[in-house]
């Protein structure tokens, strides 16, 4: 029997002080995913809420789902079955290699299964699943990074609770979001929750070719909302996991500006964004945005080695 699995812990909604911020009249309060938990962080709880509660209602024993080496998704997914009591099991991108996270992943107990690369690539296969299942028959599959309607839906409930905080700040409303977007999962779950009365931007962790737009409407489509605002933009600074001396400064310098944890992949993109945004003046003074810190810190451990963070 699938064990029930709490809701996710409300998260801090925190003013974020940058000079650039100051300089421009821009408010931003922070939604800090990435303290909700030491390990289950940032959106993957969220994420996760459904698709552990299809397995359950499934009457599935376990999870089974995807990932790469340095995967936050299934380091939470790993760390929620040791925490609860489920078994899981991995399908990794690559071939077998010791990371801080794929060591992590064997200490909570995850099985794990390196595809390589055309393997992984062929998880889009109509077929693909068809062997898991076969091996593993009493595990729910999940897919790659918990997405499609399901992850969306868990993170609807970002909206409830940053609303729930505003007051503290002294808000009675706020113009947008902001948030890095890998999967797009998180960014179409806020869209899905406001039907349209507040804008949502994702800055893209990955490049276009990666199908996030395609990902995000399908969700939208299947969820039949008509209602909704959202925009994408690149700041993926030319693919997925690269980086640059101009973003790690960048990131350096915020950290000790506002004290706010970030790592080079997702939040320190998507806040580079922002700031270039804000610096051509294309937002408006008094504009006040909530930015979703999608957590991920576990995942600068494997940046070690080639960042200077």
């Amino acid at each position: 029997m699938f064990p029930p699995i709490p809701h996710p812990p409300n998260a801090p909604l925190q003013p974020l002080h940058l000079p650039w911020l100051k300089q421009a009249g821009v408010e931003v309060a922070v939604l800090r995913l990435d303290l909700i938990d030491p390990r289950i962080s940032g959106n993957k709880w969220f994420k996760l809420t459904h698709h552990l509660a299809a397995a359950a209602e499934a009457g599935a024993e376990g999870v089974i789902s995807l990932g790469g080496a340095h995967s936050n998704h299934l380091h939470a997914l790993a760390a929620a079955g040791k925490r609860f009591g489920f078994p899981t099991v991995g399908l990794l991108r690559g071939h077998a290699q010791d990371t801080p996270t794929s060591l992590d992943l064997q200490a909570f107990g995850m099985q794990l299964h390196w595809l390589g690369y055309a393997g992984y690539r062929a998880r889009h296969q109509a077929d693909f699943w068809l062997p898991w299942q076969a091996l593993y028959p009493h595990l729910h599959p999940v897919p790659e990074g918990g997405g499609g309607l399901p992850g969306a839906l868990g993170c609807a409930d970002l909206v409830v609770q940053a609303r729930s905080q505003l007051s503290q700040l002294g808000w009675d409303d706020y113009h947008a979001w902001w948030l890095a977007a890998g999967t797009g999962t998180t960014l179409a779950g806020l869209v899905l929750a406001e039907t349209g009365a507040h804008p949502v931007y994702g800055a893209l962790a990955v490049p276009d070719d990666h199908g996030v737009a395609e990902h995000v409407s399908a969700v939208i489509e299947r969820a039949n909302e008509r209602h909704c605002s959202y925009y994408l933009l690149d700041a993926s600074r030319g693919g997925f996991a690269r980086t640059d001396p101009h973003l790690l400064d960048f990131i350096s310098v915020s950290e000790a500006d506002s004290g706010l944890p970030l790592e080079p992949l997702y939040t320190g993109k998507a806040l580079l964004a922002l700031h270039d945004r804000v610096a051509a003046g294309l937002l408006a003074r008094g504009t006040r945005l909530i930015f979703v810190h999608t957590g991920g810190l576990q995942g600068r451990r494997g940046m070690a080695a080639r960042t200077t963070l």
